[in-house]
């Protein structure tokens, strides 16, 4: 009788990693649905599949934590898994909203900026140490979604958007840690409770996205400075930290 609870048990916790699994490739399908509405020149639909998809991933590493799927499946790489769908509505799918909805220049320079997307995120995401064990991320971690978006709201002219665009594709090749938000210690408390503020407000514009109310978008964007800012801030509180251990055992 314990034998057979117990490959219950077993078997039950089996079934719910795979639909961890299952619900981190959901994400895919969420992406190509971004990429279909962008299409179709239905940007809000477009944004709100982005978002959906932010959601999955923001949600699916605590449920893969939680159903141990590393242990339960050790035969599956989740992480890859991961990273593939990422990748796809990280970057593939806000660069060809970037591109449809006019936000890039057109022409050769317009397809340019959407290449150094695609090459330097693709470079990122293939890092061994893109997530560092004090779980920050290493380099500009390709939110080219939110890069979309703000550029959408703010409707520069496409060649200043092209050189923001082309300034954080260079980030990513520069070492500097940013925020894992649901991870990074320091100040953690902090940023989540942000971050669901900045997701309701980020909600509201999505719905009013044709006549957006401009001191919303600012409010909002305010969480996107917070975010850059402290990024750089503790980052070099890091540095100063690991210069400071180091000097101290020079002396020992």
């Amino acid at each position: 009788m314990s034998r057979s609870r117990l490959f219950s048990r077993e078997t039950a916790l089996t079934i719910l990693g795979w639909l961890v699994h299952a619900y981190t490739a959901s994400g895919a399908f969420i992406g190509l649905l971004a990429i279909a509405a962008a299409a179709e020149h239905r940007f809000r639909a477009s944004f709100v599949m982005m978002a959906i998809a932010t959601a999955i991933d923001s949600s699916d590493g605590v449920l893969a934590r939680y159903a141990e799927v590393k242990t339960r499946i050790p035969n599956f790489d989740g992480a890859l898994l991961d990273n593939i769908v990422d990748y796809l509505t990280y970057v593939v799918a806000p660069a060809y909203l970037m591109l449809v909805a006019g936000i890039v220049p057109g022409g050769t320079w317009g397809y340019v900026v959407i290449a150094a997307i695609l090459l330097s995120s693709a470079y990122g995401f293939c890092r061994t140490n893109a997530k560092t064990p004090d779980h920050y991320f290493l380099g500009f971690p390709s939110y080219w979604n939110l890069a979309a978006f703000y550029l959408y709201l703010f409707d520069l002219q496409p060649f200043v958007n092209a050189v923001i665009l082309a300034g954080f594709a260079v980030m990513v090749f520069v070492p500097i840690k940013y925020i894992y938000p649901s991870r990074t210690e320091l100040l953690r408390r902090l940023t989540i409770t942000l971050s669901l503020i900045w997701a309701v407000l980020v909600a509201y514009l999505l719905v009013t996205l044709r006549k957006p109310n401009h001191f919303i978008v600012w409010i909002s964007f305010s969480f996107i400075g917070y975010y850059l800012i402290m990024s750089i801030v503790l980052h070099a509180w890091t540095k100063w930290v690991m210069y400071r251990s180091h000097a101290h055992e020079r002396q020992a």
